[in-house]
């Protein structure tokens, strides 16, 4: 008896889904093991053969259905985000809805020119050409993170079925009942069924994505997370693209229009309650204007709405998803209070049923503080008095992680060449988050924020393998370096060589 029980695995519990307004449960999904997901792996392979046959014209027609049909029960989506997410309907609506949607009308009208055949000018060689074509790459595994559960899994979904691929989807635990929607949709779309699947389940589900012989991984989520999940797929040599975390600095100038950078700080700070990694995580602010935006920040975040999106009515700022989440960010402000940053408004969760913390808006911090230097991902704005543009700029470049950066100033030569030193893999001037909306716009970090880049040509083409084919242009009998090897062969190429790469003649 005891023997049997140390081998036998135990069938592990199911994933109860949670509305993180109320505490009610919504659904529940199952927790795979890895022979289920190998054998959806295997099924998602065996359609791709067909689908990436396919033009990509052909693939952008079929797919290009999915964005209409979601459109028609747009509403369907929005209601679970709201429920499932702790979402506002706005958000749901403009954050995951609308830009699915856009994004699949961007690339199924552009990816026949994205992919097309690239040709490689050579440089010496004349008689040969050479090009790069684009082809599936198979399989490919998104691991998805909770905060956008339908944006940024389906996004990249809809992209890799775009290049020829098949897609399973891992979910976040924390919210797999959109996914399960999106399927939904995808297969009302009338698309292969086998070739887009969802495995549900928690960390072990995702570990066993990755063994399961796939062949890229888009994995989006924590930097300790992605970590691991990097050091899976180097194990296997599956590439794989990276999101990680954000801790984007706003840097506000002398002369930035304050009303404007308030406002957008406010908005960039607590959207989807301060989860997103390009929220705006610590605020630099020239001596000069510091209190003035201070005082407008304030004044923004005292006007929010906060509350239950389900329950009806208007709200600015919805519940946080997950409640490990608030513990976090209730632990970084209590200890920025201790150590002597002032709560402007805010500062505590909100008593009652749901995951509520309160839009916070803290002053007098320094960089030494967990606060200016750890993700949040909560709705707090931390904010900082800086001398000079100068240190704003190097206190924006001290930290391990660099997604997103913003610049606010009335002089756009100004914002450009700030922009260009802060270290981040992209910075915005006058504006925050937006970017991620632009599909033909590159998104990813450098430092610990990730390696690779999502949208744009270089994510599409990071779905597929890039292929290099050399030809002939003129045929010849033999080419001079071949066998036989002979004294008169060098001595002609020795010459060659110096008149080519040695100093001209008029250099002498």
């Amino acid at each position: 008896m005891g023997s049997a029980s140390t081998t036998t695995p135990l069938p592990s519990s199911p994933i109860v889904s949670i509305n993180p307004a109320t505490g009610q449960p919504l659904g529940e999904v199952p927790d795979m093991g890895a022979d289920e997901v190998r054998k959806v792996v295997a099924s998602a392979r065996a359609a791709q053969q067909a689908w990436g046959q396919l033009s990509i014209e052909a693939r952008s027609r079929r797919v290009l259905r999915f964005a209409e049909v979601l459109m028609t029960r747009a509403e369907e989506v929005i209601d679970l985000l709201v429920r499932e997410g702790g979402k506002t309907r706005l958000e749901a609506l403009g954050m995951e809805v609308v830009l699915v949607a856009d994004l699949v009308r961007y690339f199924t009208k552009h990816a026949a020119e994205m992919l097309a055949p690239v040709p490689v000018p050579l440089h010496l060689m004349k008689h040969r050409a050479s090009y790069l074509h684009f082809t599936p790459r198979g399989v490919v595994g998104v691991i998805a993170p909770w905060n956008f559960p339908f944006s940024i899994p389906i996004g990249e979904t809809m992209m890799a079925l775009i290049a020829g691929n098949a897609v399973v989807l891992k979910p976040s635990e924390v919210t797999p009942l959109i996914a399960a929607k999106a399927r939904e949709i995808y297969l009302a779309a009338d698309l292969p069924p086998e070739l887009f699947q969802i495995v549900t389940g928690r960390g072990g589900t995702g570990a066993a994505l990755i063994d399961a012989g796939i062949d890229f991984c888009v994995f989006t989520g924590s930097v300790a997370t992605g970590k691991k999940v990097a050091a899976a797929c180097g194990e296997r040599l599956i590439p794989c693209t990276l999101e990680l975390g954000g801790k984007a600095p706003a840097v506000v100038c002398h002369d930035a229009d304050l009303d404007r950078a308030a406002q957008a700080i406010t908005w960039g700070g607590f959207a989807n309650s301060g989860q997103v990694c390009a929220s705006v995580e610590r605020v630099y602010a020239v001596g000069s204007v510091h209190d003035q935006l201070v005082e407008r920040i304030v004044r923004e975040a005292k006007s929010l709405r906060q509350g239950d999106a389900s329950a009806g009515g208007e709200v600015d700022v919805g519940a946080m998803a997950w409640d490990r989440q608030v513990d976090n960010v209730e632990k970084l402000v209590d200890a920025a209070v201790a150590a002597g940053a002032k709560v402007e408004t805010g500062g505590k969760r909100k008593p009652g049923p749901g995951l509520f913390y309160e839009p916070t808006v803290l002053s007098g911090c320094r960089q030494d503080m967990d606060v200016m230097r750890k993700e949040i991902f909560g709705p707090v704005i931390p904010i900082m008095r800086v001398e000079s543009e100068d240190e704003a700029v190097k206190l924006a470049n001290d930290s391990h992680l660099g997604l997103l950066a913003y610049v606010f100033t009335r002089d756009r030569e100004r914002g450009r060449r700030l922009a260009e030193r802060i270290e981040a893999g992209t910075v915005m001037v006058n504006d925050v988050l937006n970017t991620y909306a632009c599909p033909e716009t590159p998104w990813g970090g450098v430092k610990q924020s990730g390696i690779g880049r999502t949208h744009s040509i270089l994510g599409l083409r990071d779905m597929c393998e890039t292929k290099h084919v050399n030809h002939d242009r003129v045929s010849l009998g033999r080419e001079v370096w071949w066998y036989p090897y002979k004294d008169g062969t060098f001595k002609a190429l020795l010459r060659g060589a110096r008149l080519l790469f040695g100093k001209r003649p008029w250099q002498r």
